[in-house]
Parts: structure tokens; C-alpha cells; sequence
């Protein structure tokens, strides 16, 4: 490896940053108490009170919870910084994946919980996908049982970079007082909502400095060899070079330096906001590494939609080349997405107007009507290709919905429209089987905030519900059945006459249709209308459900050459099914899924007796490819188990679990529960 040239330059150019960690780690609170510090507010306020410039919105005050992104930008020692504050819980997570290919950094918060290693897990390792820098905030240092060494390895199997301690604790007696800086060789005191004070480095404090010193620059080392010489030599780096090693290390993605505090104290924010300022990379690395160039003319990439109630659609974009005021012309790809109607400074759920924006800096853009989030956007006549390609994770649950007032239908389409625009991590299936509006989301909280803000921001007031499973039923005998319809009503009559061969098919075979009339006994313009008939008929079987894996050949039959027609032969033909299926021992089928669920492996014995209680049937399990101490299970399950399956994962793996499924085969139902849902769909009919 060779010796690390100096790149501890300072970034230059407004930053974009974002918190990201587990659920309830202190995000909000960190961005809360980062915002005091750079005097953007005057006071911190807590979560408790509801009253942070994050979580504004009602929903989050209600559940106290972060369930979308905050944006805030403040100033700090001359330099312009956005905050994003991205949610925690899994089911939210997808505003935190599409923000992240365009930032410069991310500030992982987490703390001192053995329950929440698989969530900073899954966090660092969208970061690590995207080769984002990172820092590693250790927050609630106060109220932490393990020391800062116990606190590194149990933290660091989550991260695959070497997590490095920037920050030592001191104490006087049980209580943490300040912190050591490694890198600078000073102590510090916490003062509460004040900047720390520096003392003497003394006693233990300067003792235990020395070794996680030491250990620190090896960590170091590991990456530069000139650094292992002097090391080996025992000759004291110049603080300068420990500097340039730590900001090249972290651009690079080769460590993870963590630091320490208590946010809602405001105790090390400053540190970490130096850190940030001095180490962490600025719109040119990040430029580079999304292969943006500086003479492309004006490109963005849109962070987050939101739909305001005054002003409209916002575009939340940060600018990655150029700049862009009122009246720019967007593009994405070939796409007009509008014109820019104002351009906007972001402070929560506050805006205020302001100039045009320049690289690097993150804004609101408003009327870019047909500007999605995560996509790129250019203002040249070249389209700049897309930086990212941000997916939402599958859903996981599901509820069906429908307007309590009729005349509310057509409300319910337009806000179900603008909800999937601001969280395209929900999907809206309209299932023509049952005519039911299904909505999907990614989870319990997910799926109630959603429905939430159909009833306080769009006035749309739902019904919730079960969505139907899709049950089918078939025969085992097959039969010969007439089916004649002949009426006199005066004036020409209705007659047809059929005779039809049913039999069943192999499971999954569907419904084919054949004739094999001889003698010209059914004329050949009306066999289309019988099929129509047996078609008609099928739609709901004798248990109450579309009837599949049979075939019907048409094989006898009568007509009138006054009376004939296509409606009577097409009634014919549904007269006939009708009355045979009942005879050829009608049976229900269910649907079954494949099912995969990921796991700690910690919670994969509580995976596999879950599966068991719902009817499953495990095939195996795998490691998960890339994930220590995670495992992947498979098994085939019952459509109608699924339902609320991602509730029992969740539990079960501290919030971390999750499936896919895909429907696999259709298997008969029998017994007790087929009963139940045949009676069931008879009492809804």
C-alpha cells in the first residue's frame, strides 16, 4: 500500500448529510439538538413535547415516530449544511434508500442495544451497497450499561468496515463527564446545551488515552504502510498526518470513525459537527462518484416528493451540477418534467423563498409536476443518465379499502395517486376478481399511516378490510349434463338445447373448451355462444368460488329455426354447468406460496415454529449470502396465513425480519377450515 498522500483538504461547497440508524436511536433528537448548536433555532425541543423542527408532520407527533424524511439546512462556521432525517423503523425505510446516492455523508446514530445490531445492520448495509462515508454517532453515552471497548464488539459484526473509536469517555465515578479526542490528544467536559470545555489530560484519563490511541492508528495503518513504519519504529505521527489519514480513510469507506455524546443534552455535537466539516467529502467527491460532471450544465436528483396543501408539489432535489432558479426547464430522459416555480430554503416543515441554487446545495423545487422521486434531472438538451435506480423493498402486507361514500371514489383514486408520488414504496393493485381496491405497504405502522393521510390530508374518509383470498375450487368426476332452455313468451320463442362433457384437469391446467358436433345438430355460429354460457357459469361454482381445471366439450344438442339464438344458446350452455358441477364433486382449492423470510439466526428456530403454526411447510434453510448471522427460509404456505405474517416476523427478530412470496400452486382445501370459508362466502352472498 502506499503512503497516504494529503487529502485532508477541506470539502468546500454546502453538504448534504444524512442521520440514519435504528428506530428510536435519537435521530430527530441529534438533528434537534445540531440545529441549537448552529443557531438555526433557538431551542431544542424534544419528541415527547412534540414540538422538534423534524416530525412535524401528524402523524409523527401521534406515534411519535419518525414516518418520513425532514429536511433542515443550517450554516456552521461559514459552511451551508442539509440535514436529512431519515426514519428508523424498517417500515419507512425506503425515504432513507432514496436519499442516499446523493448525499455526502451519513451520520449513523445507534447506541448500546444488543436488540437493535440487526437494524444498524440493515442500515449500514445500504450505506456500504452505495459506498456512502459514514460516521458512527454512539449516542446515549449517559445512560449506557457497557463500556465504549464491550460497546465497539458488539457493534461491530454489523458493520462490514473496521469501526474506529475517535472518542474515549471519562467518568467521575459511574458517571460519564466528557470525552477524550484521540486524534487531537484533549479532554473535554460535557456542559450541558453548552460547548464542551477543555481540561488537563490527566490520571486515568491519559493512561487509558495512549492505548486506544495507539489501537486507533493501527486500525489506521492497516491502510497506509508509511504510517505501520513509524508505528513500528515508535515514532509519533504528526497530528497533521493523523488528520489527512482519518478524512481519507472515511472518504474511501475503508473505516467507520464513531464518536460519542447524548443529543437530547447536546453533548458532542460539536465535535461531531467539526468532524464533519473537516473529514467528511463535499458535492465534488460525491459529483464524481455518481459519474455527474461539472460541465453538464444544471443537473438534480430528486431526494423526496411531497404535496403541500398551498403550494403544491415539491420536488425536494439537491443539486449536483450547475444551478437552477425560477423558470428551468427540467428533463428526465426525454421527459418534460416542468418548469420550476420557485425554489425554496427547507427548515422542517417550514420554506421560505429564496434565489436560484447552486451545486451542491439541497432545495425545494416547486409545480415540476412530472418530476418523480428518485430520478435525475437535467436541464440541458442532453439527458444526464439517471445517478441511482432506487426500488422499494416488496410489500409485506396488505389491507383492501374502499370510499365510505360512493361519491368519494373518484377523490379516493386521485389521493391514492399523490400518496404513491410522495411513497412509492406502497402499491396500489386493483384486483378485477373481487373488484377490490387493495393497498400494500410495508407494514403494520406503514399501512395505518398511510390510510391516516387519506383521511387528514385528503378528506377521503375509508373502510378497511381483509382482502379476499384468491380461492379457487375445481371437480374430481367428471359428467354428461344436458343443459336446455326453451321459452314461449308470444311471437318467436328461446330455445337451445346442448349436451356437455365435463371432466376435470391436472391442477393448474385452467378451463379449455372443445365441441365435437356432428350432423350440423347445434349450427356453428351458436357454439361461440355456448361457450360464452360455460363461461359465464364457472365464474362461481356451487362453494361459492371460480371453478378451474376442467374441460367442457360441447358434444350433442338441438335447435329451432325460428327460435334459436345466440342468447339462448349462450343461456343453454350456462344451464348445463350449473347443474352439473353440483354432481361432479366439487372441491376447494387454495392458493400456495413459496415464501422466503430473512433472519438473524438467533430467531430462526422462532421462524420455523412460526411457519408450523400457520399451516407451512419448511423446505430448508440457507445462510444468507453475505449477511453474518443471518439465515434464509423457505417454505410453502397457505395465501390466507400470509395475511399478517410480517407481524409475528417482526416480533420475532426485533424488527429486522422480512419475506418475499410468489404464488407457487393451487392444492385442495378440506375439512374443517374449508367448511368455514364455504360457509363463510355463503353468508356474505
Amino acid at each position: 500500500m502506499a503512503a497516504n498522500a494529503n487529502n485532508g483538504t477541506r470539502a468546500s461547497g454546502p453538504r448534504c448529510v444524512a442521520l440514519v440508524g435504528p428506530f428510536q436511536s435519537g435521530k430527530t433528537t441529534l438533528l434537534e439538538a445540531i440545529l441549537v448548536r448552529t443557531g438555526a433555532i433557538q431551542r431544542q425541543g424534544t419528541v415527547e413535547a412534540g414540538n422538534t423542527v423534524g416530525d412535524s408532520s401528524k402523524e409523527a407527533r401521534n406515534h411519535r415516530m419518525s414516518v418520513e424524511l425532514s429536511v433542515a439546512t443550517t450554516s456552521f462556521m461559514g459552511d451551508s449544511y442539509t440535514f436529512l432525517d431519515c426514519p428508523g423503523s424498517v417500515e419507512f425505510i425506503h425515504d432513507m434508500r432514496a436519499v442516499l446516492p446523493a448525499i455526502d455523508a451519513a451520520v449513523v446514530v445507534c447506541e448500546m442495544d444488543e436488540k437493535k445490531v440487526p437494524q444498524l445492520q440493515l442500515v449500514l448495509r445500504e450505506l456500504e451497497a452505495q459506498s456512502i462515508p459514514r460516521i458512527l454517532f454512539l449516542n446515549k453515552i449517559d445512560k449506557a450499561d457497557a463500556g465504549v471497548h464491550d460497546a465497539l464488539k458488539l457493534l461491530q459484526p454489523a458493520s462490514r468496515t473496521k469501526l474506529i473509536l475517535r472518542q474515549l469517555p471519562t467518568f467521575a465515578g459511574d458517571i460519564i463527564t466528557g470525552f477524550v479526542d484521540l486524534a487531537l490528544e484533549r479532554a473535554f467536559v460535557y456542559k450541558e446545551y453548552a460547548p464542551s470545555q477543555v481540561v488537563p489530560l490527566e490520571g486515568d484519563a491519559a493512561t487509558g488515552e495512549k492505548t486506544a490511541r495507539f489501537s486507533m492508528l493501527e486500525t489506521l495503518a492497516d491502510h497506509d504502510d508509511q504510517l505501520m513504519e513509524q508505528l513500528l519504529e515508535d515514532i509519533e505521527p504528526p497530528r497533521d498526518k493523523v488528520f489527512d489519514d482519518l478524512t481519507r480513510e472515511l472518504r474511501e469507506g475503508l473505516v467507520c470513525p464513531v464518536l460519542m455524546g447524548t443529543a437530547s443534552r447536546a453533548n458532542g455535537v460539536l465535535r461531531l459537527m467539526k468532524a464533519l466539516r473537516h473529514e467528511s467529502p463535499g458535492i465534488v467527491e460525491t459529483a464524481k462518484r455518481l459519474g455527474v460532471k461539472a460541465d453538464a450544465g444544471a443537473v438534480a436528483y430528486v431526494l423526496k416528493t411531497q404535496n403541500t396543501a398551498h403550494g403544491g408539489k415539491m420536488s425536494i432535489a439537491r443539486v449536483l451540477a450547475g444551478h437552477a432558479g425560477d423558470g428551468t426547464a427540467f428533463l428526465c430522459g426525454d421527459e418534460e418534467t416542468g418548469r420550476v416555480a420557485g425554489v425554496f430554503k427547507l427548515l422542517g416543515p417550514n420554506s421560505d423563498k429564496r434565489g436560484p441554487a447552486n451545486v451542491g446545495e439541497t432545495v425545494a423545487f416547486a409545480k415540476l409536476d412530472r418530476a418523480k422521486t428518485g430520478e435525475t434531472l437535467t436541464a440541458s438538451k442532453s439527458p444526464h443518465p439517471p445517478v441511482a435506480k432506487v426500488e422499494a423493498y416488496p410489500p409485506v402486507l396488505a389491507i383492501a379499502i374502499s370510499a365510505k361514500e360512493r361519491k368519494d371514489d373518484v377523490k379516493l383514486g386521485q389521493a391514492l395517486a399523490k400518496l404513491v408520488e410522495e411513497d412509492p414504496s406502497v402499491t396500489i393493485v386493483h384486483n378485477p376478481d373481487t373488484h377490490e381496491v387493495v393497498l400494500w405497504g410495508q407494514g403494520e405502522m406503514h399501512l395505518r399511516v398511510t390510510t391516516e393521510r387519506l383521511s387528514d390530508r385528503f378528506g377521503v374518509a375509508i373502510e378497511r378490510r381483509q382482502p379476499s383470498v384468491g380461492y379457487r375450487e375445481t371437480i374430481r368426476k367428471g359428467i354428461v349434463q344436458r343443459g336446455r332452455y326453451k321459452k314461449q313468451s308470444g311471437g318467436h320463442g328461446q330455445y337451445g338445447d346442448v349436451m356437455l362433457d365435463v371432466k376435470p384437469l391436472p391442477r393448474g391446467s385452467g378451463f379449455s373448451f372443445d365441441e365435437k358436433i356432428t350432423g350440423g345438430v347445434v349450427p356453428r355460429n351458436y357454439i361461440p355462444a355456448v361457450e360464452e354460457g360455460v363461461i359465464d357459469a364457472l365464474k362461481q361454482g356451487p362453494l361459492g368460488f371460480p371453478v378451474v381445471d376442467l374441460t367442457v366439450s360441447l358434444i350433442d344438442g338441438s335447435y329451432h329455426t325460428v327460435d334459436s339464438s345466440d342468447m339462448a344458446f349462450r343461456t343453454a350452455g350456462r344451464i348445463g354447468i350449473v347443474e352439473a358441477l353440483p354432481q361432479c364433486h366439487p372441491v376447494l382449492l387454495e392458493p400456495i406460496d413459496l415464501v422466503e423470510i430473512v433472519c438473524p439466526s438467533e430467531a430462526t428456530a422462532k421462524i420455523n415454529a412460526l411457519l408450523s403454526g400457520r399451516r407451512g411447510q419448511i423446505l430448508g434453510f440457507d445462510t444468507r449470502e453475505g449477511w453474518e448471522s443471518w439465515d434464509v427460509v423457505r417454505a410453502m404456505m397457505p395465501e390466507a396465513e400470509i395475511g399478517d405474517l410480517i407481524v409475528e416476523i417482526r416480533s420475532a427478530t426485533a424488527g429486522a425480519g422480512t419475506f418475499t412470496f410468489k404464488f407457487d400452486h393451487m392444492a385442495e382445501l378440506t375439512g374443517r377450515t374449508a367448511d368455514q370459508i364455504i360457509a363463510a362466502r355463503r353468508a356474505a352472498a
